[in-house]
């Protein structure tokens, strides 16, 4: 039964796929966009209707997302086979996509809210699908990071009403003051979702959850979901005050995640702050007005980093659940069909010529060249550039080309071909997804005109990037395992400080307040005039209220027994 429910899912998964695929060609070919309204019912006169946008961007987001549950799911059957409540898991995927779906296709700010919520609902779920204290942690600051956004979008909703409709889609051309408000709610809700300064904290925290959920999640839909909003309200990027903010945030969370994945061990953590510098990328580029490069960047950046963690969730698998890169060495030649998945999922992030990432990174990276800007977005774009490819190497060379290490030797076992077989879909999407989408996509593209120094120049960071992570894989190799690079990773690995700004410092003053309040108030001053204090003092006025009735009661008697005596000696 457990089988065949899998199996229908992912028949609905990888049929819904092909049919938007072809919905995103015909869209594209001609065109066309639909925007269907329909009642969903009518009582007393008051219609509740639903809205549905329909484009090319839409159906396209769509079909990747559901190819990309497809494969999860394919790939969950394998990985969680061994756990009792795999069925559960595989549904709470389910409903998962169908969040987002919802997410993706609503012109409407209540229905944006509901998939919005059903996301960061879900995701709370599945981070915490491991019952143990670290998952309960990262749970929580999931799940109120994301609060901060859905409260912004409610806030968002209640400024619409000068409007008349929450359809936003209506009111682009409204130049008012209120339409800059919303664009300022809409900015900050897409920072919590898509885990940009100062909400970054979440994103490597969330990586307590398994990782076929890292692959779907933290991939290709929710991380994302914060992007595709601002590619909807791109129309807010004219108020300079959003594009200027945005734009260095953007740039700095990029920088900052790349610094850290340089001094992180944890093999998901890594893949994690890797997702959080792309993040970085798309949103700084949707800020310099390419709207059309982003996206088409978040199509690719899902592709290659959906197979990446699948890939580093088969490493953990055969490495008996370690996911430390220093116990890993060699696994090329224990499994090389993995270590070809792993490092073409790996270039591609990079940018390696004709991979997907390489169609989407330098389209962007050259259009940049092309703008008149600061020279500090400058320096932070490139150097962030060649941090990526700086981690990317350097994980490549601990867990590929590294000499043996005990784990990596005596666990790993490669006979899971099912997890292989998913993974396989994924690479070939990788192989010619960038190439298909590039063509359909800028059919009439107008192209780029560099002098030969700029042309090159993103190829030589890459290049040089490469020689810096090998180098820098060797040297904590060799320097026991990275022990003299304790001191950088405490300053510089720690991103900045985040995770404890965002849990310590947020927690102390609340938790010190309410043990002051406990020590001082409730048991302090509140036991002497409150409740307690209340009690004994009307405790103590009823006591002496019958001692002074009691006293007077022996002195009624006793006058009425000395009348009684009075009156007899008078007869």
């Amino acid at each position: 039964m457990k089988y065949n429910m899998n199996f229908v899912i992912m028949s609905i998964l990888f049929s819904m796929s092909l049919f938007f695929l072809l919905l995103f060609i015909y869209f594209i070919l001609f065109n066309k966009s639909y925007l269907i309204d329909f009642e969903v019912f009518n009582i007393s006169g008051v219609s509740i209707n639903m809205c549905i946008y329909m484009d090319w961007m839409s159906s396209s987001f769509m079909s990747f997302v559901l190819l990309i549950s497809f494969v999860v799911v394919c790939y969950s059957i394998s990985y969680m086979g061994s756990d009792k409540y795999s069925s559960m898991f595989i549904m709470l995927v389910f409903f998962f996509v169908l969040s987002m779906m919802l997410l993706i296709i609503s012109p409407n700010l209540i229905s944006i809210l509901l998939g919005w919520d059903g996301l960061g609902l879900i995701s709370y779920c599945l981070v915490i699908y491991y019952q143990n204290i670290k998952s309960y942690n990262a749970g929580m600051v999931t799940a109120m990071t994301n609060r901060i956004g859905d409260v912004m979008i409610l806030m968002g909703i209640a400024w619409m009403i000068n409007f008349g409709s929450w359809n936003y889609l209506f009111y682009f051309s409204c130049d008012d003051k209120v339409f800059f408000i919303i664009g300022v709610f809409m900015m900050f809700a897409a920072m919590t979702k898509s885990a940009q300064i100062p909400f970054s904290s979440w994103l490597p925290a969330a990586m307590a959850a398994p990782t076929p959920v890292s692959a779907l999640v933290h991939s290709s839909t929710l991380v994302t979901a914060g992007v595709y909003l601002l590619i909807r309200f791109d129309y807010i990027m004219s108020y300079s005050f959003i594009y200027n903010f945005l734009l260095l945030v953007s740039v700095l969370t990029m920088f900052m995640s790349g610094l850290g994945a340089i001094f992180e061990y944890d093999l998901k953590k890594i893949i994690a702050l890797s997702t959080l510098s792309q993040l970085g990328l798309m949103i700084s580029t949707l800020c310099l007005g390419m709207t059309s490069f982003c996206f088409f960047h978040l199509l690719t950046h899902a592709l290659f980093k959906s197979l990446l963690f699948m890939c580093a969730g088969y490493i953990i698998h055969g490495m008996k659940d370690s996911q430390d890169i220093r116990y890993m060495g060699s696994l090329i030649n224990q499994s090389p069909l993995l270590g070809i998945y792993f490092n073409m999922s790996n270039l591609s992030l990079c940018g390696m010529p004709f991979l997907a990432g390489f169609y989407s990174k330098d389209l962007i990276l050259e259009n940049i060249l092309m703008f008149n800007m600061n020279g500090l977005i400058y320096f932070l774009y490139f150097f962030s550039t060649m941090l990526t490819v700086v981690y990317t190497f350097r994980l490549i060379y601990f867990s590929m080309i590294n000499s043996f290490k005990l784990m990596s030797y005596h666990c790993f076992n490669d006979q899971d071909y099912l997890m292989l077989f998913s993974m396989m879909v994924m690479v070939f999407m990788v192989i010619i997804g960038g190439s298909m989408m590039m063509w359909l996509m800028f059919m009439d593209f107008s192209g780029i005109i560099l002098d030969l120094f700029s042309k090159l120049l993103t190829l030589m960071v890459c290049l040089v990037g490469g020689l810096i992570g090998i180098f820098l894989g060797m040297y904590s190799a060799m320097s026991m395992n990275g022990i003299n690079l304790i001191y950088y990773k405490s300053i510089l690995g720690e991103m900045w400080f985040l995770p404890y700004m965002s849990t310590y410092l947020i927690n102390k003053i609340p938790l010190n307040l309410g043990y002051s309040y406990v020590k001082i108030i409730d048991m302090g001053w509140g036991e002497l005039i409150g409740g307690q204090g209340i009690y004994n003092v009307l405790s103590n006025f009823s006591k002496n209220s019958f001692k002074i009735e009691e006293f007077n009661f022996y002195i009624s008697m006793f006058m009425f027994i000395l009348l009684w005596v009075f009156i007899m000696m008078m007869f």
